[in-house]
């Protein structure tokens, strides 16, 4: 499974191919997907401003860590990723 690219709550400038909306970073038709930066980027995603951004369009799905990660998925800094 992957992950698609979603609005996401908005904290300073949107990333690139996000524009905003009220509160809300919306993405565009040709956007990766993008998550709140938590420390650093998991492999496979880059830093933009306050959100991590995916390489590509379907990228394994990505969490934040809090404690343990759940099955199926495996630490990288302060995220889970998909196995």
């Amino acid at each position: 499974m992957t992950m698609q690219a979603m609005p996401i709550a908005k904290n300073g400038s949107c990333p690139s191919g996000y524009r905003s909306d009220g509160n809300m970073c919306v993405p565009t038709a040709n956007a990766n997907p993008a998550i709140p930066k938590n420390g650093s980027c998991p492999s496979g995603w880059h830093s933009d401003g306050d959100y991590c951004v995916a390489d590509s369009a379907t990228p394994k799905n990505v969490v934040p860590k809090h404690g343990s990660c759940p099955s199926g998925y495996h630490s990288a800094g302060d995220y889970c990723v998909q196995d």
